[in-house]
């Protein structure tokens, strides 16, 4: 759980982008959205699959670019 506490002479405003600050470093959001709904074991490695051959492609674009 993301927590921030008051400095002293700190404004509302800077408060509230530190809060969201660690919020995103915690990834709370993301674990949220994740949760939302229920995902099986067998879709979670498909998307899991999908996502390597993502990151697989990107990284072969990567390369190719630089050469020819």
């Amino acid at each position: 759980m993301a927590r921030v506490h008051l400095r002293d002479g700190e404004s509302q405003e800077s408060l509230l982008r530190r809060f969201r600050k660690q919020v995103t470093q915690d990834g709370v959001l993301s674990i949220v959205k994740r949760k939302r709904f229920f995902v099986s074991k067998s879709e979670q490695r498909r998307i899991a699959a999908r996502k390597a051959v993502r990151r697989e492609r990107k990284r072969q674009w990567r390369g190719y670019r630089g050469e020819d």
